[in-house]
Order: structure tokens, then sequence, then C-alpha cells
């Protein structure tokens, strides 16, 4: 293996599916149990002992990724921001992150994606057996929306076709990838796909075709990528069902707290039922409320007169006489608010700064 090896971490797009939440902020930053999906993707990265980390950045979004991640000094790393001016696809941002990447081998990330393993095994993998690609691949019910790989029985990719209509196999590309100095050629090659951008799955073809070696692994653990309002949802499901632990410190004065419960010191809950797994932030208040299994509560919120559970609310939301709210995704210091005595469930995604009052 030549030169150190580099990561490079994909942390542009316009985060469409996840409008209105993602017009003021960036779709790897909406937190996961209270962290954002981008740190998740970083420590997995920098686990692996990788030093140097770019990270593609979007001209709408990318002030929040830097004002979020900073420098890389508190995980003792240096990170390089890298501007994409659109989303020309992932072959692009490799072609755009050259100057940074230079000839140096690197893993590419995709900052919305959330396995449940660490890469250990797959970058040892690599080191050893020194491929132009490595790609992870898990079986899937519907592989026509990804990229597919078809592979032999020792784990050799023959072809890769990008959202097929006829998919050769179950197997699709999970967004995370080993590569040489080699896909730079590769990527010199192709064109545009249909959609108009550069795609990844093209240049790893490329590889394939100029009879180079691309290698593959079977992800047994799960695997999300979180591009919309349900997946999300089922990411903190997970996360807080798996990694979570009870750490209680905050203020409960006539309240019950079961289970796996992070309550950090300075939340108060009065009169209240909080029941795991739960994370709570920093500075919330809970009254005469429940809260139920599989909820993220973000910093500074506020819940009062209220029953809720399977939620993500951000930093700042309060929510207020509501007698049920699940599945549900709000955005920073936004307010839902019921006047009415009648009972009503609700299921909500709403953006940051906003107000929904039920009469």
């Amino acid at each position: 293996m030549r030169g150190q090896v580099k990561a490079l971490v994909l942390s542009g797009g316009k985060g469409t599916r996840l409008r209105p939440l993602t017009y003021t902020g960036a779709k790897q930053l909406v937190p996961i149990a209270n962290k954002p999906i981008l740190f998740y993707v970083l420590e997995n990265i920098i686990n692996l002992g990788i030093k140097d980390i770019g990270i593609i950045i979007a001209p709408e979004t990318g002030e929040a990724v830097k004002q979020a991640v900073g420098n890389g000094n508190k995980w003792g790393v240096n990170i390089e921001y890298i501007l994409q001016p659109e989303p020309a696809g992932l072959a692009h941002a490799v072609k755009t992150a050259r100057p940074f990447l230079k000839n140096n081998p690197f893993l590419m990330y995709l900052g919305d994606n959330l396995i449940g393993t660490n890469l250990r095994k797959f970058y040892q993998k690599f080191l050893e057996k020194n491929p132009d690609a490595q790609i992870l691949l898990k079986p899937v019910t519907d592989p026509s929306r990804f990229g597919v790989a078809e592979i032999n029985k020792k784990g050799q990719v023959l072809r890769l076709v990008e959202k097929p209509k006829h998919p050769p196999s179950n197997l699709a590309l999970v967004g995370i990838y080993m590569f040489s100095p080699k896909i730079h050629e590769a990527i010199a090659e192709i064109r545009p796909s249909w959609r108009g951008e550069l795609e990844i799955t093209d240049a790893i073809q490329q590889l394939l075709d100029w009879d180079c070696p691309v290698l593959s692994d079977i992800l047994e653990e799960w695997w999300l990528d979180t591009g919309k309002k349900d997946d999300l949802l089922k990411a903190n499901t997970i996360v807080l069902d798996e990694w979570i632990k009870r750490d209680v410190q905050g203020k409960a004065i006539n309240t019950t707290i079961s289970g796996r419960v992070v309550l950090p010191a300075s939340a108060r809950v009065v009169n209240s039922q909080i029941r795991g797994p739960v994370v709570i932030g920093e500075n919330v208040q809970v009254e005469n409320s429940f809260v139920g299994p599989f909820t993220s509560v973000g910093h500074g919120a506020k819940i009062i007169n209220s029953s809720l559970e399977h939620c993500v609310l951000l930093d700042g939301v309060e929510i207020i006489n509501i007698e049920r709210l699940e599945d549900a995704l709000v955005g920073r210091n936004s307010r839902v608010v019921k006047n009415s005595a009648l009972p009503k469930a609700l299921k909500l995604m709403i953006g940051d700064d906003s107000v929904v009052e039920i009469p």
C-alpha cells in the first residue's frame, strides 16, 4: 500500500428528500440520539487511525457543517473542507477532491449513512490485499433503488449497475468504499449518466473493464441511508435500542424513570413518566408529560402536558398540550401547541423555526 490512507466524507447535496427540515440545515447534521449523523461517520473513520479527512460540502449548507465539525482538533485529526458547487455525482466529488487526495489511497464514506459495526475488518482487508477498489454490500429487498453488484463465490466483483430495472442480484452498494489512486484514471474515462451525474459505479465498472482487482465484503449488521424521515426515525430507534446506556443525573420530581434513559444534570422532569430507551438533552424541561420509548429530545426543549414516543425533537423544540405525538421529526426552535381539549394523535415532520397550532 503506497501512501498514507486518507478519508473523504461526502456532506454536500441539497437534502431534497428531507425538506422542509433541510432548507435551513445539512441533512448530515440531523441528530440521531442527540448526536449528528456526521459525527457517527467521523468517529468510525477516526477509530481506524486515519488522520487526514476531507469533507465535501455544498454552498447551501457548508458553513453549518464547518461550524459543527470544526478543524478536527477535538478528535486529534486534520479536517479539510472541499466545496462541490453542484451535486454532480459521487465520482464528481472524488474529482473535486483530487487536490486533497493527491495519489493517496482513500476511504470514501457518505455522510448520511449509518452502519451497525466498525470498519476494522473491511479496512484491514484493503491494506492487506491492496485492490484498486473495495466495496461494502448489503442484501436488500428493493435493489432497483441502489447501485447493485454481481459477485462470484470468492467475493470478486463481476459488474456493477446503477439503479437497474432488472437487478442482477439483491446486493446493494453501501455508501462506504476504499480506493487506490487508480480510481482517478477511471473517473477521467467515464461520462455523465442519464441523471447528468458522474457515477462512482461507472468508475468502478471501468476498473473492472481494465481487469483491475475489485473486492467486496457483505455487511452482516444493519445499514441505514438516513435520507428520509422514516429512515431517520428508524435509525434513531436502532441506535437508542443498541447503543444507549442508562445515565440519570437530572432532577426528577414525582417522576417515574424506567429503562435506559439519559437525563443530564441540567434537565428537570416534574410529575412525568419517562420510559426508555430515551435520550434527553441539556436544559430540557418536562412537566406533566409522558416521554415514551425511542425518543430523542434535543437541548433546551420543553415538553408540557403532552405525550410522545418514537420522535426526534431537535434543539429548542416546544411541545405543549399535545395528547399524543408519534413518529414525528420536529426541527429546531419549533413549537407544536394545541389549544383545545379534544384528543388527537399527530404525526409530523416540520422544519426549523416553525409553529404548529391545533385549535
